[in-house]
């Protein structure tokens, strides 16, 4: 099994974390490589890193990512995110070449139980397989052209590295997000979904689960897609009840004090089997936590009214995170 994350320095925490919950709850797989594309992490985090995997008889090897740009031929804007996650776009250049799939994870993603069935998904002649994510804004997807298509968060990725290589599928996205003047609202994500589109299995939302499917009803998501078809209801319920990985997509993330996200002690609980265990809290939170709960709360009747208002925010918390990815 090969799990990939990109990181920088200051998302080490989070990837232990991660690394610690995957190594946990698959202790019956043989095999499992975890591939670090890396963004100036420090030597002393690298060590760590390595050392933790070796704890659990796994191999850690590092990447580093170097220039993001010189694989681009154009101009982009990452709308306030980390220029890093790109580096999902080019994940084979990084990988060898004997590595034919691989489970990509963003840092903020929590493994609770076994990844087996995950891993061996039949993915047919399809590039990669993703979850849906519902909650997309429908203009976004009118200009994406994916209207009466399904819309994909790309947090976990289950990638075909053979179809991948066979159909240069690196090129095609970059081209694509190239096509877009380097301006997508959601990046990379957006490109891959534009640009791969009839060509992604549509996995359970079990394996990248997100706060909206506990704050939205399963009608009301279903609403939202219209005109295209989204997952059946039973797997909806299935995903609610146990999720597998745990995406704290968001601003409600476990690090951060004051946050009372539903599966905050998941995280904790994997973090603290981590050289990174006295790792200190994000402070500044606590107002927008209060204040968070008491919107939950009020709008918890209210759905769609929930959403819209969400929506408005938005363009707010892209400026917040732009700053913040500044300092």
């Amino acid at each position: 099994m090969n799990i990939l994350y990109t990181l920088n320095d200051k998302f080490v925490p989070q990837v232990a974390a991660g690394i610690c919950s995957v190594c946990e709850n698959n202790k019956e797989e043989k095999e499992i490589t975890f591939y670090l594309i890396s963004k100036e992490i420090t030597d002393d985090n690298k060590r760590k890193l390595v050392e933790f995997g070796k704890k659990y008889n796994r191999d850690v090897i590092i990447k580093e990512l170097g220039d993001i740009k010189q694989y681009f031929d154009f101009e982009f804007d990452t709308t306030g995110w980390n220029s890093i996650v790109l580096a999902r776009l080019v994940l084979d250049k990084f990988l060898p070449e004997e590595v034919e799939r691989v489970i990509y994870l963003d840092g903020d993603t929590i493994v609770r139980n076994s990844l087996s069935e995950l891993w061996n998904t039949n993915l047919g002649d399809n590039i990669l397989a993703a979850s849906i994510e519902p909650t997309v804004d429908k203009q976004r997807r009118i200009n994406l052209e994916l209207e009466y298509k399904n819309y994909y968060n790309a947090g976990v990725l289950l990638v075909n590295l053979k179809k991948w290589k066979e159909i240069n599928a690196g090129k095609i996205i970059l081209d694509y997000y190239k096509k877009n003047n380097g301006k997508l609202f959601a990046n990379d994500q957006d490109a891959i979904n534009g640009a791969l589109v009839d060509r992604i299995y549509t996995l359970s939302p079990k394996y990248n689960f997100f706060n909206i499917f506990y704050q939205y009803p399963y009608r009301f998501l279903a609403k939202l897609m219209k005109p295209a078809e989204y997952i059946g209801k039973d797997t909806y319920k299935d995903a609610v009840n146990n999720p597998t990985i745990i995406h704290y997509l968001g601003e409600e993330r476990p690090w951060r004090i004051g946050n009372h996200h539903k599966y905050k002690k998941d995280y904790l609980y994997y973090l603290n089997k981590t050289p990174w265990e006295n790792q200190g809290m994000e402070k500044g939170w606590r107002l927008y936590f209060i204040c968070w709960d008491i919107f939950n709360f009020v709008t918890k009747p209210f759905p769609g009214l929930r959403y819209k208002i969400i929506n408005a925010l938005i363009p707010a918390f892209i400026k917040k995170r732009a700053k913040n990815n500044k300092k």
